[in-house]
Formats: structure tokens, C-alpha cells, sequence
């Protein structure tokens, strides 16, 4: 049995098994793709032998031991509605392919829950991306598309694909949790969030025990307050409340010098997870950080201006404002049930990329 209360410190699998441009810039070269279905909607017959070639050396074993070795107790892997393969469905952004995402990627998640168990680190399975796309996000699948609340279809087949990654990995020892819905947007209505929650919960507890096996649901980008009394034990057990926190997309976020920044972080935040862990009656998770304070690396088609806290620092004091911004937010997020940095690599990024930031000292070299 699984301790409930085990503390994870963790990092997201980010860009692996699903596509983000900002984070692997290199893939998307010359395309006018802006995620994974148009990527693969364009590449066509391409699209198999690139990906793959991406699945095999972006995230290997040799990363899950480097984890490991540096105290990291869990990892939350990101996938698509599609990796069970064909059987999804069909959306206008896919064109003329009505099946056009690379199969395969299941095999591929087999090999890293192999690899977590040899490492010992615990897996959240967090669905990133769901038909019809539920925040109009790249890594919900499809830029611009906030359609998967509107059909009943894209709600089935979510909900197939929880029960098929439930059904698959229920006795897996890596198995700690799965998250029905990365970040649906704040204009899902709240009732349909919560009606698709508890339909999530039914589905993965047909086949994963409440002692060995969490559920998660995101916040939507509301209040936690809106979810007061809301799947409370004891006809809910082992769930877990996530909330993602950054500090990079909010004009009046990206205008803040460095100090307002450490102050939200051990403030504010601090006292939101105060608040959390007295109303809520679960324990919470903060599943998405960064030390990103530069909108202009993340988001390659957002609108200036890119003014940031530390571009006119020297490369010294850039660093050290770094490890206050990281400090900071690691003494809030330690109140939690755990955390998961976002994310272990990017191409070009080093304050969203956990490797650079630990091996440039913005983070802990350990974290027992």
C-alpha cells in the first residue's frame, strides 16, 4: 500500500509524449504547425519517423536515473487523448487524415512506468490533452480550439481513455495517481467540470484501489473555493486537489521587479496554500512551477511588450534573483502534498528546464 501522505517532489515529462513548439522548437522548423495536430495533420507520412526518433532520445532511461540519484520521488508524464492510438474523434483542425496522430506512443509509456519502477520514482498519468481541446492551448492539442465541453463524444471518449490507462496500469507498482484534465479552461462551466470529475473518478476506481491509486483534478483556473465540500470522503477517498502556479503571463506580473515576485511566491502563495489546506479537506498538489519569468520563451505568439524582471540584471545577479525566485517558491509549494517542477528539459529554455536549473545551482543539487 501506498502512503497518501507521502510527499512528492516531482518533475513533468513535458514535450515528450505530447508536442509543445516553445519547448522543442528544433522539431517544428519550417513548419507552420503550432502543436502536436497540426504537426502530424502536416508532416503526414513524416510524422511517424520523426516522432518516434523524439520518443526514443528526449526523455531516456538515463533520465529517470539522473532523478532519482538527485532525491526527485515522482514524475508527472503528460499524454494525449490519442495514445491509445486510432479510435478518437475526428476534428476540422486534422483535415483530410481523420486519423492522423503517430501510434505507438503507448509502447513508449510502457517503458517509462518500466523505468519508474527501476528507479523508484512514483507516476502521475496526467491526460494534457483532450478531443476537441479543453483551454485552446497548445498542450491541450490544438491552438486556438476550446471545443471538447461542447460534444458529447470528445466527453465519452476522455473518458474511455481514463479507464483504458486505468484498466492498463491499476497494478502497476510506479502507478501513484491519475489526473482526469490538465488546465480545462476558466470558461468550462463549473458544473460540467465537476459532473466530468466525478464521472473520471468512477471510471478509474472501476479498476484502481482507493489505498494504492490517487485521483486528480485541476483546479480550471478558479477558485478552490469553488470546490468546498466537493468529493469529500468518505464516498471520495485518495483525491487530490492540483493547482498550477506562474508568474509570467499576467501583465501585471510580467511588469513586477524581482522582489515582487519572491514576495507573491512566499506571500501570497504561501498564504493561498495556508487557506487550501485549512477549507479545502484535501490535500493539494501544485503540479506545474517554473522559474519562467520571460513571456517571450514561452508563449511564440504572444504580444509584447517582453519586458521582464531580470533583463537588465548582469549574468550574477541574474542568478542570484533566480535561486530567491526558486527558493521562494519551493518554501510555499513544501506546505503542499508535493510538486512538480515544469519541466525536466527544454531545447532553449533553461528557467523552465528542471536539469539546466538544477546544474546551473537556481536549484537544489538534492532534494532528500
Amino acid at each position: 500500500m501506498k502512503s497518501k501522505s507521502l510527499k512528492l517532489r516531482g518533475v513533468n515529462l513535458g514535450s515528450w509524449l505530447l508536442l509543445e513548439k516553445w519547448m522543442v522548437p528544433s522539431l517544428f522548423e519550417g513548419l507552420a504547425a503550432t502543436d502536436e495536430t497540426t504537426w502530424c495533420a502536416e508532416l503526414g507520412s513524416a510524422a511517424p519517423e520523426k516522432l518516434r526518433h523524439h520518443w526514443n532520445t528526449f526523455v531516456t532511461r538515463d533520465d529517470f536515473a539522473w532523478l532519482a540519484e538527485r532525491g526527485i520521488n515522482a514524475v508527472r508524464i503528460p499524454v494525449g487523448h490519442w495514445i491509445f492510438g486510432p479510435g478518437y474523434p475526428y476534428h476540422p483542425k486534422y483535415g483530410s487524415e481523420r486519423q492522423p496522430f503517430v501510434t505507438g506512443g503507448i509502447d513508449v509509456l510502457d517503458r517509462a512506468m518500466e523505468w519508474a519502477r527501476e528507479f523508484g520514482l512514483h507516476v502521475v498519468l496526467d491526460l494534457h490533452a483532450a478531443p476537441g481541446c479543453q483551454n485552446g492551448f497548445d498542450n491541450g492539442g490544438i491552438l486556438g480550439v476550446c471545443e471538447w465541453h461542447t460534444q458529447p463524444d470528445y466527453l465519452a471518449h476522455t473518458l474511455d481513455v481514463l479507464e483504458r490507462l486505468a484498466q492498463r496500469y491499476c497494478n502497476h507498482p510506479a502507478l501513484h495517481a491519475i489526473e482526469a484534465l490538465n488546465e480545462p479552461r476558466w470558461d468550462v462551466p463549473t458544473d460540467y467540470l465537476k459532473a466530468f470529475y466525478l464521472q473520471a473518478y468512477a471510471r478509474i476506481r472501476k479498476h484502481c484501489p482507493t489505498d494504492r491509486v490517487a485521483v486528480v483534478f485541476h483546479d480550471g483556473f478558479r477558485s478552490f473555493r469553488e470546490y468546498l465540500g466537493f468529493m469529500q470522503a468518505p464516498e471520495y477517498e485518495n483525491v487530490i486537489f492540483d493547482l498550477h502556479r506562474y508568474q509570467c503571463f499576467d501583465r501585471a506580473e510580467i511588469d513586477m521587479d524581482i522582489y515582487g515576485h519572491i514576495r507573491k511566491a512566499a506571500g501570497e502563495w504561501k498564504q493561498e496554500a495556508d487557506d487550501i489546506i485549512t477549507e479545502l479537506n484535501l490535500p493539494a498538489i501544485c503540479g506545474e512551477w517554473s522559474l519562467g519569468l520571460d513571456l517571450r520563451v514561452v508563449s511564440l505568439w504572444a504580444e509584447g511588450p517582453f519586458n521582464h524582471a531580470l533583463e537588465y540584471m548582469d549574468d550574477f545577479q541574474q542568478n542570484v534573483a533566480t535561486r530567491g525566485y526558486a527558493a521562494a517558491q519551493l518554501a510555499t509549494f513544501e506546505k503542499y502534498l508535493g510538486w512538480f517542477f515544469w519541466s525536466y528539459k527544454t531545447e532553449t529554455t533553461p528557467a523552465w528546464c528542471f536539469r539546466d536549473s538544477v546544474e546551473r545551482g537556481w536549484l537544489p543539487s538534492s532534494f532528500r
